[in-house]
């Protein structure tokens, strides 16, 4: 999106920080402000400043990074009045800075990816092509059903991205034939799918995007593709909701 000319915030909500060291910053414990104080702040009603823990990144998009200390605050936010809405009163305040804010999760259904399902309007869902992943998407359906119900309930699921798919295999095959065919006509499966790729997985250590470490890839172009792919969805879904109107 961002090569495409829009503005995009990305939000590292995960307290494992790959998305953070993906983008060239290893040493996460060092970085001043992370999504952690911002989500603090909020609980402790602490105004965030405009810019406060973005960080403008060399590839033309802005992260919110987050680190190790993540993990403490989902335990803080079970207590918390308000818990499932603190990401959301955060980045409702910000968002018309940008044409995009995409916010990277943890592959859990804790505390922390319910925030960010209260405070998103469309869900892109990764699953790699393997049958336990497979097995979890019920579960995530689940979760999603119970926030649309109780706290969003103009959340939507944009799409099941298949990842990490070996094409030379039958197993993959068989997979994301399975996933077509059981979930197809209930949600969205993007045509497009993430190849397998040793590039790909060598970009947490070079610290920069597939779009620099392997322009040309089969991985960039699979990326391409999928950008396209959403933002043609999000046209029909605006054109749609115009029509409604």
């Amino acid at each position: 999106m961002a090569n495409e000319g829009r503005k995009v915030l990305l939000v590292d909500l995960d307290p494992q920080a790959s998305l953070t060291i993906s983008l060239g910053y290893p040493m996460t414990d060092d970085i001043f402000v992370t999504v952690t104080d911002i989500m603090s702040n909020v609980l402790q009603e602490i105004p965030n400043g405009p810019e406060e823990g973005i960080i403008h990144h060399a590839e033309g998009i802005d992260l919110l990074p987050a680190n190790i200390s993540l993990a403490a605050m989902e335990v803080s936010l079970v207590n918390a009045l308000g818990r499932e809405r603190i990401l959301k009163e955060y980045l409702d305040g910000i968002k018309h800075r940008y044409d995009a804010v995409l916010v990277d999760c943890n592959p859990s259904l804790g505390m922390l990816t319910i925030n960010a399902m209260t405070a998103a309007d469309r869900l892109i869902v990764p699953m790699q092509a393997q049958y336990l992943s497979a097995k979890g998407l019920e579960a995530l359906l689940q979760t999603v059903s119970k926030v649309k119900k109780q706290l969003n309930p103009g959340l939507k699921i944009d799409g099941v991205l298949l990842t990490m798919v070996d094409g030379r295999t039958n197993y993959s095959k068989e997979i994301s034939e399975l996933i077509r065919n059981v979930y197809g006509g209930k949600i969205k499966v993007y045509d497009t799918e993430i190849p397998q790729s040793v590039r790909a997985a060598e970009i947490s250590a070079a610290g920069r995007s597939i779009y620099i470490h392997d322009p040309k890839g089969k991985v960039a172009d699979a990326y391409r593709k999928l950008t396209k792919e959403v933002l043609k969805n999000a046209e029909v879904a605006r054109k749609h909701s115009a029509f409604e109107l």
